[in-house]
């Protein structure tokens, strides 16, 4: 199945978030991080930007041929300047659930992106990536879960470093 891994990953994601309050989901550990709630906003809107580029580029008659790109990505992701301007979170505070129901409805949205397209138009055109240029759309449906585990990475640290954050401001206020 197309999606399996997609899922796996975000039930990763749920499970790395169960259990945070709504203020630690929207607390960030430094000035210039991301809070989790930032870099899971941030994926729902990809996923959203994502299938919205997809859905023109199955109706632009023009669109290119291009041939299956290496679609291994690394830890290393864009830096947050370079992000198209509809992919950035905002500052605004939302709770967890409010942002599982952003993530539900931006998989939906994929979905319904590939389950109303004619299989073959998904080879036959292509969309360009940023490091990788013109890439069949077929590859962008895992790619999108490919992100996703990135920022699983990053969110497990954002979450540690506001823990450590928490215990040290408990032994501080205990030591007083």
């Amino acid at each position: 199945m197309v999606f399996e891994s997609n899922n796996k990953i975000r039930r990763k994601i749920y499970q790395v978030i169960d259990g945070l309050t709504d203020e630690e989901f929207n607390s960030k550990p430094s000035m210039h991080g991301w809070s989790p709630k930032q870099i899971l906003e941030h994926l729902a809107l990809m996923e959203t930007y994502i299938a919205a580029k997809i859905a023109a580029e199955l109706k632009n008659k023009s669109s290119q041929r291009a041939s299956k790109k290496i679609i291994f990505l690394t830890g290393s992701l864009m830096m947050k300047d370079d992000l198209p301007e509809a992919t950035k979170p905002t500052d605004s505070f939302k709770t967890v659930s409010e942002i599982k129901e952003e993530l539900h409805n931006s998989r939906i949205y994929l979905l319904d992106v590939y389950d109303g397209s004619r299989k073959e138009l998904l080879s036959e055109k292509s969309l360009a990536h940023p490091n990788l240029g013109l890439m069949p759309l077929e590859q962008w449906f895992p790619v999108v879960g490919m992100y996703e585990k990135c920022h699983l990475k990053v969110l497990k640290k954002t979450i540690g470093e506001l823990r450590i954050q928490g215990l040290a401001s408990e032994i501080k206020t205990d030591a007083q």
